[in-house]
């Protein structure tokens, strides 16, 4: 393995200007890019990838240079050290990798368009221009971009356009910041404008493939996401612009570029019409994440990528402190309650799992670092409970501090932790390093032994794993106030239950509001206790409930078998992160049922029992002034009565369909999946099938376009899975972008698994040459995890996947993918038959 070394070390530049010349027709970009900065030895380099090099010059004289592809180098010699100015001319390709400078694709009417954008996120900007691609290496930057230009079209960049001469776009010098923030567009494009209170111009872009109204919802949040940062964290938004613009093709979901940030286009436009509640809150958090980053990642960035979750984890926390300030009625923490907790949660028990920050010891492991369950989800966790402890006026004043020391530039997790710290006067850095430089997180057993209330902590996990010792700062949060505020050891005792039961009159718990990074294990008797009184909690305690014993399940700490008859009791509950979790937990019974048995058959039953009073109760359409819980509740419902063969379910969803039959986008979005998932399991034909599959190929609306996916793949024909998996490689009907999510879905379809495990297997390389150095590559090894779980599939991901285990992107996902399918089929064969007897008693 190539070791590398930081080029900042020995080349620190302060000014970039890049003149880009770029031709879509032959695909190729010409550049003149001009650097001067300060040079500490006489023999440096520079980052570039693809690049043709025709000439390098030092002070306006010629200087020697060699490529050095494998470590994506240009090697310097400089006359001498000191102050240099360099200009590289170059050439390079436009890729279709959605990296770097590359064309997106849609159609409008069925004229084939192009728009070009950027993706400079994780080390991409190489591709684009020579420089230090390295977060510290900040500066500022000059661009100048010509194209071959048509009439009506626009470009955009990070700052806004001075001036146009002899068909040259100049744009005005940017603030310092690091290469991947760099970005640019052009294109034929529709745009909407508004300013903030404090007067920073804030723009919706996208394809004239939407409708205008598709931009309205983005701008309006974007403009209030913008006023609440400049006051949430006392500091100004630092540039005259902020323009949002929805990419055809993008990797990411979207990516915090400064004063241009781009998007998937369904994370930005939606129909404000026909939109279910659910879609408006994930579009208004991601755009919220991204602005977020403005200041906290932009403004002031990691130092390198070790420190990713400085960027990410509180980005990801503060989209719902913003969206909760300005939307207050969408309840948006219980949101991640449901998304963001579980998923840390479930990938934080397996061994050999990333800890919060990460050391990188390869380039190629950097795009792995962007684990979104760790990086983001737990980041985010770790960060709520540094709130809770601080409070909301310590944060902002240590934001504010932390700000002022490091604007415009870098930054460390322990410069944080110190500016909190001064800001609450708590000790942050010695709390918050147990959850940040260890994986992880602990299960809180909690026992009455010979009378003693007994608290004690100890790593978790999902399958087999080496806990080491491990202990935390675990915020207790408790009920009573005789526990620690903090429990730091392993072992505590609270003393002789009956009286503090008598003296505080609940029952004892831990961990309210759910916002440490921890599961409880009560003893039966205090989990009996709880349950007790189970109509007087609040529901993410009852949420709570369900997932602590759904994970303890998993974990083989109590039987899915004692978890069964636990699940009625939650059924006739109107919250919809209790149905979340509910029917999250019951769909786990299926891994225990083998399909088209008497055993599925049972289950089935189950289901009909959690569902069908609240089916009778919701039905499929909406109600006047109905609750957002209900609008919110209702699929989860409706999905369960489909699987339990619910007669009436499946009439009445007909009906809705053959009402819409000739307009099916204007099917209520809330269920538009469910009716057109049940046309296609039970009521499909050759017809429908082609007719959903083209309604995917020529719609521009997102929303209408992942429905008509995840109903799609619900298919149970093999011809017609045969014919899907045909058109994985085909980009005019499966975008790149969303290639994941189609083999996913089909992967998971049981009629579909075989084909889709047998495609990946075959066409891995292609795959590689597509997506391979991307940060979604690996995930696709994620998604497989998630869905083998048979002995002989273990074997054959083992065959598959451990001749590839060496390389740097690939090796920890591989390790920790192998332990959750290990664990899956072992737990599976000891539980199978408890839990189709236990299912079979409550039905």
């Amino acid at each position: 393995m190539a070791i590398f070394e930081r080029l900042y070390e020995k080349f620190q530049p302060e000014h970039y200007n890049i003149f880009l010349d770029i031709n879509r027709q032959t695909k190729t970009i010409s550049g003149k890019t001009t650097i001067t900065g300060i040079a500490t030895t006489n023999q440096i380099a520079l980052h570039q990838k693809y690049l043709t090099v025709s000439s390098v010059k030092s002070n306006d004289l010629e200087v020697p240079f060699t490529l050095d592809n494998d470590l994506d180098l240009i090697n310097i010699d400089l006359p001498q050290a000191g102050e240099t100015t360099l200009l590289v001319v170059y050439t390079a390709p436009l890729t279709d990798t959605m990296m770097g400078i590359y064309p997106s694709y849609y159609e409008i009417d069925g004229d084939k368009k192009q728009l070009i954008g950027t993706q400079f996120e994780t080390n991409f900007s190489r591709q684009a221009f020579p420089g230090i691609d390295e977060p510290e290496a900040k500066a500022v930057f000059d661009l100048a971009i010509k194209f071959d230009e048509h009439p009506g079209e626009t470009v955009l960049a990070n700052m806004p356009e001075t001036r146009v001469n002899d068909g040259v776009h100049y744009f005005d010098t940017t603030v310092r910041m690091s290469t991947y923030l760099l970005a640019f567009a052009f294109g034929e494009l529709q745009d909407k404008q508004t300013k903030t209170k404090s007067g920073v111009n804030v723009g919706v872009y996208a394809t004239k493939a939407h409708k205008a109204k598709s931009l309205d919802f983005a701008l309006d949040i974007a403009k209030r996401a913008i006023e609440f940062f400049e006051d949430f964290y006392q500091t100004p938004y630092p540039l005259p612009q902020s323009n949002q613009l929805a990419l055809p093709d993008f990797s990411a979901g979207a990516m915090e570029n400064w004063g241009l940030v781009t998007y998937r286009e369904a994370y930005l436009l939606l129909d404000p019409d026909n939109t279910s509640l659910d879609t408006k809150q994930v579009v208004a958090t991601v755009i919220a994440h991204e602005l977020a980053h403005q200041w906290f990642g932009d403004l002031v960035t990691m130092k390198w990528w070790d420190d990713l979750w400085l960027n990410e984890s509180f980005a990801n926390m503060m989209e719902y402190v913003a969206i909760d300030a300005i939307e207050p009625d969408w309840r948006i923490w219980e949101t991640f309650q449901t998304s963001d907790v579980p998923a840390a949660l479930r990938r934080d028990a397996t061994d050999g799992v990333q800890s919060v920050h990460v050391e990188v010891a390869h380039p190629d492991e950097i795009d792995s670092l962007f684990d979104p369950a760790i990086v983001y989800a737990k980041g985010a966790r770790m960060l709520v409970m540094v709130r809770s402890l601080i409070g909301d006026v310590a944060l902002r004043k240590g934001l504010k501090n932390y700000f002022a020391a490091h604007q415009y530039g870098n930054a460390t997790g322990s410069d944080l932790w110190q500016a909190l710290g001064e800001a609450s006067g708590k000790n942050v850095e010695a709390i918050m390093n147990s959850w940040l430089e260890q994986p992880g997180y602990p299960v809180i057993n909690v026992n009455v032994v010979n009378d003693q209330l007994t608290l004690s902590q100890q790593q978790f996990f999902i399958g087999d794993g080496k806990s080491v010792n491990r202990q935390w700062q675990v915020p207790l949060n408790s009920n009573y106030d005789v526990a620690e505020v903090i429990l730091s050891e392993s072992t505590t005792v609270l003393g002789n239950y009956k009286k503090l039961r008598a003296q505080y009159g609940e029952p004892f718990r831990v961990n309210i509001g759910n916002d440490t990074h921890a599961i409880v294990n009560y003893d039966k008797s205090l989990l009996q206790d709880i349950l007790s009184e189970l109509d007087q909690l609040d529901t993410v305690s009852q949420l709570q409930i369900l997932q602590d014993l759904r994970l303890l399940a998993e974990g083989s700490q109590i039987s899915y078998a004692d978890v069964v008859p636990l699940l009625q009791r939650f059924a006739n509950s109107t919250s919809t992160i209790v149905n979340d979790t509910l029917y999250r937990t019951v769909g786990d019974l299926r891994q225990f049922v083998t399909p088209d048995t008497d055993d599925e058959q049972a289950l089935k039953q189950f289901y009909s029992k959690l569902s069908t009073k609240q089916f009778e109760r919701l039905g499929w359409q909406s109600k006047p002034h109905e609750s957002a819980d209900d609008q919110l509740t209702r699929p989860y419902i409706i999905s369960a009565a489909l699987y339990s063969e619910n007669t009436n379910a499946i009439t009445q969803g007909h009906h809705i369909f053959e009402n819409y039959e000739n307009k099916l986008l204007s099917l209520p979005a809330d269920i538009r999946l469910l009716v057109l998932r049940n046309e296609v399991q039970n009521f499909n034909s050759e017809s429908l099938f082609e007719r959903l599959l083209s309604e995917y190929i020529v719609n521009s609306d997102s929303s209408y376009k992942q429905d008509l996916r995840a109903a799609i793949t619900s298919v149970k024909e093999p011809e017609f899975i045969k014919t899907l998996v045909s058109k994985f490689e085909n980009a005019d009907i499966i975008k790149p972008q969303d290639l994941r999510g189609w083999f996913g879905s089909i992967l998971h379809n049981v009629h579909g698994e075989q084909a889709a495990w047998d495609w990946l297997r075959q066409e891995w390389d292609w795959l590689e040459s597509k997506v391979g150095g991307d940060m979604e590559f690996t995930t696709y090894i994620t998604v497989v995890a998630g869905a083998l779980k048979t002995a002989t599939r273990l074997q054959e991901f083992i065959d598959f996947f451990e001749p590839k285990i060496d390389q740097p992107g690939l090796t920890r996902e591989i390790k920790m993918d192998k332990t959750v399918i290990s664990s899956r089929v072992k737990l599976i064969e000891a539980e199978k038959q408890a839990v189709r007897t236990a299912i079979r008693n409550n039905v």
